[in-house]
């Protein structure tokens, strides 16, 4: 009974850190971009060109990094 449960929780950690990888992967290219393209349409004043390339750049950067990961983890199975 306690090393099935044991492995209950191990899964479940492991589900866990899996969802905050992914998680990450997502919103700090996203963040950065961001910010890295508002602060260059205020400086540059071409609002929201910049904020917007940005935004589109960090959506192909997530989508990659989440591929590579996919990849990663199909490969262990």
């Amino acid at each position: 009974m306690d090393e099935n449960k044991m492995d209950n929780n191990k899964v479940f950690y492991s589900a866990f850190s899996l969802g905050w990888q992914l998680g990450y992967t997502i919103v700090i290219p996203l963040v950065l971009m961001a910010i890295i393209g508002r602060l260059a349409d205020k400086f540059l004043d071409t609002s929201p060109l910049f904020l917007l390339g940005g935004i589109i750049l960090s959506i192909f950067l997530s989508v990659a990094l989440l591929y590579r990961k996919i990849r990663e983890i199909i490969k262990g199975i």
